[in-house]
């Protein structure tokens, strides 16, 4: 699989590219080596270029610029934790799966998970510029379509009926966890820091 054309095939034409992702074989080791690793590193890395490059302005102080080694930590962290959400989604899809008269399929479960982060991982790249967080959380929108449209494929052989449930069930456990996630991150780099 060529990953330059698979992002810009899941972005412009996912209808299309659902079809043929269905259908090629895949392992949870390869989706993650091959795309995950290195999709999930874009918004790290340009997170951690924005913090020590570019910083941030605040009040009464002026432009912040975060030291090597917290920018660093905070984009190492970031990196794991969107991989483990990655696969956390991937395994609450596959769970919930019989709920919705679904069949259970881990491969296609971290499929649905992975591609439909596509949008959000490459417009990572405006992390650079911290201020332009907002077009990253955007494109996490569009990848909403992006899954929804996954499930419709149907890549868990969900009924019709069911798609749509099925999908905002799953949205709202991975919105949790994403709170979750953030509270944890958060708590760990203001006791790092000495924030608190």
């Amino acid at each position: 699989m060529d990953i330059v054309q698979r992002v810009q095939s899941i972005v412009l034409k996912p209808k299309e590219e659902w079809v043929k992702i269905k259908s090629e074989p895949a392992t949870v080791a390869g989706l993650f080596t091959s795309y995950a690793m290195i999709l999930a590193a874009i918004p790290a890395v340009c997170q951690f270029l924005g913090n020590i490059l570019v910083g941030r302005r605040l009040p009464m102080i002026g432009r912040y610029t975060w030291p090597v080694g917290n920018a660093l930590g905070n984009a190492v962290v970031y990196y794991v934790f969107a991989l483990i959400t990655v696969y956390l989604f991937a395994l609450i899809i596959n769970e919930l799966a019989p709920n919705f008269g679904s069949a259970k399929n881990m491969v296609n479960a971290l499929k649905l998970s992975v591609y439909s982060m596509t949008p959000g991982w490459v417009a990572g790249v405006f992390y650079i510029i911290p201020g332009l967080w907002i077009l990253g959380i955007l494109a996490s929108l569009y990848g909403l379509y992006i899954l929804y449209l996954g499930f419709d494929t149907p890549m868990m052989e969900t009924p019709k009926d069911k798609v749509v449930g099925y999908m905002a069930v799953s949205i709202v456990v991975v919105i949790v966890l994403y709170v979750v996630f953030t509270w944890i991150l958060g708590g760990i780099f203001a006791v790092r820091y000495g924030r608190i």
